[in-house]
C-alpha cells in the first residue's frame, strides 16, 4: 500500500475570532498573533541586501519543497475532505464481507478525531454540523463495533435527532443505509438502469451528466436495479436514528416550489418511475445492465481506479459485486488496491482520501519554484518536468462524445485517470512547463501543442470552459430528486475560463484570437454586480477573481478598464486588518460573506496575484499582504492553514489541499520580488 506523509497542521500562530455583521458586512478580526509591518524601504529597495525578510522567506519555502520532492520528481500532499469518504469505505468493506479489524479501528479513530463538541461532524473546518455527514459517521462507527451508549455516540445521536433524523439526510446517505436495510430503497430517488439505453443524441443521456456524476451514477444505477440488502446484527443497526417508525408516506417526495416547477415535474416523474421499477416486466433491464457492466469494465484504469475519485471507485466495486463478481476477481482486487492506495495510514489512524492530486500539486510547485528563482535547468525542476510530460494523456476519453474529431492531449489530476483529463490541470501544467529547459525540447513542444489544441477544442459554445466536458450545460438535470448536491453537470465557469486565457496568453495568443474574443465575452457576462467573479473550484469569489484577472492580463486586456478596476477595488475592500485575505465556505450559500473570513495564506496569495496582474504591485494593499505572508511563515518554510479553500461541489463538498498553504505563498513572494526588481530596473533606466 502506498502511504504518503501528512503535513502537520498547527493553529498556534494564527488563531482568529471573527464576527460577521451581515447587515453592513462589517468584519471584526481579532488577531492572537500580531503581524509586524516591515519598513517600506525594505520593499522599495531591491538591490544588495541578502538578508531581506522576503528573500529569507522565499529561501525557506524553496528549501522545504526541495526536501519534499518525491524520488520520481513529483510533489504530492494530502487532499483532505470530510469523514464520509472514510465512513463509506468502512461500509463498503462490511458489504463485501471483508474484515480487517486493525485497519477498521484506525479508520474509526480518525472519524472520532474529527467529531465536534456538539457531537456532529462538519463538511469543512470550523463549519456547522452536517446531518448527513454525522449519520454516516455514526453508522460507520457502529459497524466498527462502537456501542450506541458510548458517550461520543450519544452526542452524535442527539444531534441527528434534533436535526430531523435519517429522513432528512441527502440521497447518497440514504443509499448507503439502504444497502444494509436501514432505509427503504423506495425512499431513494429513481435512477433506472434503462437510462443506459438512451442514445447520445437524446436531449438527456449519460453524457449530459458531468464526468464525476457519470462515473458514479452508471455503476450506482446497477446497484439500484438490484436493490441489494446486507442484513446486520442488531448491535450494528441504526433504527434509533429515526424520530419515529417510518411510514410508507415518508418514502415519497413532497412537492415544493409552488405548483408549476421543474422540480415538481421531476418529482412526478420519479413517482412514475417507482411504479415502473416495481413492475415484474422490464424488457430492457438485462440489456441495460450488460451495457453498464461493459462501460464499468472499460473505464477501469490499469491501476484499478475509476474516474480517479472515491465515489466512482466504491460504486463500481458495489455494482460488479451485485453482478456476481466475487472479491477474488481481478477487477475487484485491482479496485480494492486502488482504494487502499488512496489511504494515508499513521500509527493510530487511517483516512481514505476522496481523490489524489499529484499532477496538480506538481504543476503548482514547479511554477512556484521558478518564481522563487530556481534556474530553469535545475535538476529538481527537470525531473519534475519530465514526470509531468510522462503523465500526458494520449488516449481518447468520454470528452470525445461531444468532440469526436478532437485529438487527445492534456493532463489529468491524478496518477491514473486517462478517461478524464481536465482543462484546469492541463492549463497549469503547460504554463509550468513552458520555460523549463528539458533535454528533449521537441517532446515538450509537441506535448504543449497537443495540450493547447485539446483545450481549445474543449471551449463551449458560450465561450467559456467547463472542467472535463464541453457544453455540459443541461441545468435542468440539477432539478431531479437525485440531484440534491446540485452537481450533476459541469458547465463553463469564470475561473476555468480565466485559466484558459492565462494559458493562451502565456503562449502568445493575441487578444483578437477568436477563442479569446469569445472567452472575454463570457467573462464579462459572468461578473458579479460587486465586481468579483464566482469561484467554482476554489473558495470562492477571491479564487474566481484571481483566476479571471490573471487571465485578462495574460492576453493583453487593458487593465485600466472600469470592469477590471471594479474587481480590483472589490478585492482591496476585502483586505483584513492583519493585511491578509480570507473567505469562508459559507459564502457559497450567503452572498453577504463574499470575500469575508479569517486570513489564510492561500487566499491572501490569490488576492495578491490578482493585484499584481492588475498593476497594483506598488500599492499599499499589496505591501500589507506581502507583510502578512512574510510575518506568518514558520522557520521551516511552511504556513499554517486550517481552512478548506478548495471546492469539490459548492456548498456540499469542500476540500483542503495541503499543498496550497505553501506553494501559493511561494509563487506570490517570488513574483512580488521579481516585479519589484523589474519596476526598480525600469525606474533606474
Amino acid at each position: 500500500m502506498t502511504v504518503i506523509k501528512r503535513y502537520s497542521i498547527s493553529n498556534s500562530l494564527t488563531s482568529f475570532s471573527n464576527k460577521y455583521n451581515r447587515g453592513d458586512t462589517e468584519i471584526a478580526v481579532e488577531r492572537s498573533a500580531k503581524v509586524h509591518h516591515l519598513p517600506h524601504s525594505i520593499w522599495k529597495r531591491m538591490a544588495g541586501d541578502a538578508e531581506r525578510p522576503i528573500d529569507k522567506a522565499i529561501e525557506r519555502t524553496r528549501d522545504f519543497f526541495f526536501r519534499e520532492q518525491m524520488p520520481d520528481g513529483y510533489w504530492w500532499a494530502e487532499l483532505e475532505s470530510n469523514v464520509t469518504i472514510t465512513a463509506e469505505y468502512i461500509m463498503l468493506l462490511h458489504f463485501l464481507g471483508i474484515q480487517d479489524k486493525q485497519r477498521e479501528a484506525k479508520m474509526a479513530n480518525y472519524i472520532l478525531s474529527r467529531q465536534m463538541q456538539n457531537g456532529a461532524w462538519s463538511l469543512w473546518f470550523d463549519g456547522e454540523g452536517d446531518l448527513s455527514t454525522t449519520v454516516e459517521a455514526y453508522f460507520s462507527l457502529k459497524l466498527a463495533g462502537y456501542d450506541a451508549e458510548d458517550p461520543s455516540m450519544c452526542k452524535a445521536r442527539n444531534f441527528i435527532l434534533e436535526s430531523g433524523g435519517i429522513l432528512k439526510t441527502r440521497v447518497f446517505t440514504k443509499i448507503f443505509l439502504a444497502l444494509f436495510g436501514e432505509f427503504s430503497w423506495l425512499g431513494v430517488p429513481s435512477m433506472p438502469i434503462e437510462f443506459m439505453m438512451l442514445p447520445n443524441w437524446a436531449y438527456i443521456n449519460v453524457y449530459e451528466l458531468s464526468s464525476w456524476s457519470r462515473a458514479t451514477i452508471i455503476p450506482l444505477s446497477v446497484v439500484m436495479s438490484e436493490n441489494p440488502v446486507r442484513k446486520l446484527p442488531p448491535k450494528s443497526r441504526v433504527q434509533e436514528l429515526f424520530l419515529r417508525s417510518p411510514r410508507p408516506s415518508d418514502y415519497s417526495f413532497s412537492r415544493q416550489d409552488g405548483i408549476l416547477s421543474w422540480k415538481n415535474f421531476f418529482i412526478g416523474v420519479d413517482h412514475l418511475l417507482k411504479i415502473y421499477e416495481l413492475s415484474p416486466v422490464r424488457p430492457l433491464k438485462k440489456k441495460s445492465n450488460a451495457l453498464a457492466e461493459q462501460w464499468i469494465l472499460e473505464h477501469q484504469e490499469p491501476s484499478g481506479d475509476w474516474g480517479g475519485i472515491q465515489p466512482a471507485m466504491i460504486n463500481s466495486i458495489l455494482a460488479l459485486h451485485c453482478l456476481g463478481y466475487d472479491n477474488t476477481h481481478p477487477v475487484i482486487v485491482r479496485g480494492l488496491e486502488a482504494l487502499s492506495n488512496f489511504c494515508i495510514e499513521e500509527e493510530d489512524t487511517l483516512v481514505l482520501q476522496s481523490c489524489v492530486s499529484p499532477v496538480w500539486d506538481t504543476a503548482l510547485v514547479l511554477l512556484a519554484m521558478q518564481e522563487a528563482g530556481v534556474p530553469a535547468d535545475h535538476p529538481s525542476l527537470l525531473k519534475s518536468a519530465q514526470w509531468l510530460l510522462n503523465c500526458e494523456v494520449r488516449s481518447k476519453g468520454d470528452w470525445q462524445v461531444k468532440s469526436p474529431g478532437l485529438e487527445p492531449g492534456g493532463w489529468a489530476f491524478e496518477f491514473a485517470n486517462d478517461w478524464y483529463p481536465d482543462v484546469d490541470d492541463s492549463g497549469f501544467v503547460m504554463i509550468a512547463l513552458k520555460d523549463i529547459e528539458v533535454r528533449d525540447v521537441k517532446l515538450k513542444e509537441q506535448a504543449i501543442k497537443r495540450g493547447i489544441a485539446w483545450c481549445l477544442g474543449m471551449q463551449s459554445e458560450n465561450g467559456g470552459w467547463g472542467a472535463f466536458d464541453k457544453d455540459n450545460t443541461k441545468h435542468i438535470l440539477n432539478k431531479i430528486p437525485f440531484a440534491d448536491l446540485e452537481a450533476l453537470i459541469d458547465p463553463p465557469t469564470a475561473d476555468l475560463t480565466g485559466r484558459m486565457l492565462e494559458l493562451l496568453g502565456s503562449f502568445d495568443f493575441s487578444i483578437d484570437h477568436p477563442a479569446v474574443v469569445r472567452a472575454l465575452k463570457f467573462i464579462r457576462s459572468e461578473q458579479e454586480v460587486e465586481g468579483a467573479w464566482w469561484g467554482r473550484w476554489g473558495v470562492n469569489y477571491i479564487y474566481g477573481t484571481w483566476s479571471v484577472i490573471c487571465g485578462l492580463e495574460a492576453v493583453g486586456e487593458d487593465m485600466n478598464q472600469p470592469y477590471i478596476k471594479k474587481a480590483v477595488n472589490w478585492l482591496k475592500s476585502k483586505q483584513n486588518l492583519d493585511g491578509g485575505w480570507g473567505e469562508v465556505c459559507e459564502s457559497y450559500s450567503d452572498r453577504t460573506l463574499m470575500g469575508c473570513g479569517p486570513s489564510t495564506p492561500s487566499q491572501t496569495s490569490w488576492a495578491l496575484l490578482a493585484l499584481f496582474a492588475a498593476g497594483e504591485v506598488l500599492s499599499k494593499a499589496a505591501r500589507r499582504g506581502v507583510d502578512y505572508l512574510v510575518a506568518s511563515q514558520h522557520e521551516s518554510g511552511e504556513w499554517d492553514e486550517s481552512a478548506y479553500t478548495g471546492t469539490g461541489f459548492p456548498k456540499y463538498f469542500m476540500i483542503k489541499y495541503h499543498i496550497y498553504r505553501n506553494c501559493f505563498p511561494l509563487t506570490t513572494l517570488g513574483r512580488y520580488r521579481r516585479l519589484l526588481s523589474e519596476n526598480h530596473s525600469g525606474s533606474a533606466a
